[in-house]
Order: structure tokens, then C-alpha cells, then sequence
């Protein structure tokens, strides 16, 4: 797997049940397919680092911004409760993606992305994922963390007067980072508004509706489709999270038997930008050990 010019990424929008997601191609003709699903709150642009490395070894990645998020689509009225944000719109607008793409991706999803892929691949079959990457997340987590996510994006809803003043607060967040974001890297994580304000690029009604909550309900399901996953996974955690815990991860793997676990030892929750190329590391060894006759196996079992 080497590519060392892939392409530059191509930006698209893909057409789901209700409305249009932004999608980003890095290495079309590369193989196999890693389809990135981001965490609440964050956008593509979380895989910027790790998708432009992985295409370079070779493999196709898709990177995409969820419904509310970034550059795609906003659900009209999103703050009813009662029509807006559910997360079964989130995973089939995962499904519909991974059914688009030209063999079964592997998935790698964080937080709320390997939330769904863990419901999906256990209750969807066939599953639509040839593998999954698992990053920070488990159908059980620790409250405290995912608490402080939430206040984190619940902290400024007049957003900030300028550039500067929002990089100090995402510093102030995550200080384990050493640099600071430029604005060009914050650009696609703001959006002006009329009153001249710079607010994040998610939609506020993520965090008006029921969303949050049903993430919580959502545990014994996602507990019970853990059990039912069938194809390679693999489980890469922060040895610093306040999401995961050994806890955690050890009920993870009861769950799940045959699911490997690497823990990595600088990085947060935050997975993938603290520790990128650790990161990176352990999904091209991941990719590397999958068996492409267990996957010919696998889907000759499903056919009529």
C-alpha cells in the first residue's frame, strides 16, 4: 500500500433521506475503502491527518461531515424535539454512505461515529463493514467525560468577537495540544453570523432536542448489537480519556472476544489529533492483518 502522490480530495455532496452531506474522497482509486464517521460536535476536517496519511499508503478514505455538522445540511427545525435530531437518522445516513461506496468499507468511527458503526455492524446483516476501527468509544462510557464535551459546546452561544478569542478557549480545552490553531484551521469550524459573531459550525439544535438523551438510552442496544458483531475490530483508546475507562474497555472486549485493543499512551479523547501518527500506525497494521478470503467467506455465507 503506497501512494506516495495520492490526489488532492475531492469535496462532493451525496444525497441521503432528508438532505445533503458533505463528502471528501482522498486516493478514488485506492483500495481498501476507509469510510471516517467524526464524533458529536467535530467535523471531516478531525481526519484531515490521518486521511491524507492513509491515502498516501494506498487506501481509498472517505471523510464526511454529519447531518448538523460542518458543511452539511441542517435539519429544518431541527430544535423540535419531535422532528429534528435522532440518532437513527444518523446511521442511515451512515448506512446509505457505506452502501455507496465500491466495495464494504472499513469503518473508523470516534465517539458518536463508533457508536453507530458498533449498532450497525451488530444489527445490520449482512453487515456493511468489512472491519471495524473503534476510536474511544464503548457501549458504556464515563458520564464525566462526555459531560464535559457537552458543556464545552454548550459554553458560548454568542460565540466570539474574533479568530483569536476562540483559539484561546479550544486551547484552554485541550491543553495537552502544544500549538495553537491558526485561522486558517479554524475557518471551517466558525461561521460568521449576521450580528458579525463567529459561532462553531455545528447546528444548536444538536444540543436543544432529545439527542444527548437518547444517546443514553441508547446504551443496552448498543451493549446487545456489541455481542452480535462479527467482523475484524479494532479498539484504539486513550490511556488519558475521561470517556473510556479500563472498565470500560474490559466489558468492550467481553462483548466483543475477538476484538483487539491498543491503547495509546499520550493521546485524550481526542484520539486521532493527539497522537496522529501512533494513530495512523496501528489502522495500517489493522488494514494490513485483515484476510481478504475471510471476507470472501463471509460474504458467500449471506448469499440466497
Amino acid at each position: 500500500m503506497v501512494n506516495p502522490t495520492p490526489a488532492p480530495a475531492v469535496l462532493s455532496r451525496f444525497p441521503v433521506a432528508d438532505l445533503d452531506l458533505a463528502v471528501e474522497t482522498r486516493c478514488p482509486d485506492g483500495s481498501p475503502t476507509l469510510l471516517f464517521a467524526h464524533g458529536f460536535g467535530q467535523t471531516r476536517g478531525a481526519w484531515n491527518g490521518a486521511a491524507t496519511a492513509l491515502a498516501a499508503a494506498g487506501c481509498r478514505c472517505v471523510t464526511f461531515d454529519s447531518r448538523g455538522h460542518g458543511e452539511s445540511d441542517r435539519v429544518p427545525g431541527g430544535a423540535d424535539p419531535h422532528g429534528g435530531y435522532h440518532m437513527d437518522q444518523f446511521a442511515d445516513d451512515l448506512q446509505r454512505l457505506a452502501a455507496a461506496q465500491p466495495e464494504p468499507p472499513i469503518l473508523v468511527g470516534a465517539s458518536m461515529g463508533g457508536l453507530l458503526g458498533i449498532v450497525i455492524a451488530g444489527e445490520v446483516r449482512p453487515a456493511p463493514f468489512r472491519a471495524l476501527v473503534l476510536v474511544d468509544i464503548t457501549p458504556r462510557w464515563e458520564t464525566a467525560g462526555v459531560e464535559r464535551i457537552l458543556a464545552f459546546m454548550q459554553a458560548h452561544p454568542d460565540g466570539f468577537a474574533d479568530y483569536a478569542e476562540a483559539s484561546e478557549q479550544i486551547a484552554a480545552y485541550l491543553p495537552q495540544r502544544r500549538e495553537r490553531k491558526s485561522e486558517e484551521q479554524l475557518r471551517p469550524l466558525l461561521r460568521e453570523g449576521a450580528d458579525g459573531r463567529l459561532r462553531w459550525h455545528w447546528d444548536p439544535a444538536l444540543l436543544a432536542g432529545d439527542l444527548v438523551q437518547e444517546s443514553e438510552r441508547y446504551q443496552p442496544l448498543l451493549q446487545a448489537a456489541a455481542a452480535k458483531i462479527d467482523v475484524p475490530v479494532l479498539l484504539l483508546s486513550g490511556a488519558r480519556s475521561d470517556v473510556v475507562s479500563r472498565a470500560t474497555v474490559d466489558e468492550f472486549l467481553q462483548l466483543v472476544p475477538h476484538a483487539r485493543h491498543v491503547e495509546l499512551s499520550h493521546a485524550t479523547h481526542m484520539v486521532a489529533g493527539d497522537a496522529n501518527d501512533a494513530f495512523t500506525r496501528e489502522v495500517v497494521r489493522f488494514v494490513q492483518s485483515l484476510d481478504p478470503s475471510a471476507d470472501r467467506r463471509r460474504a458467500g455465507a449471506v448469499q440466497p
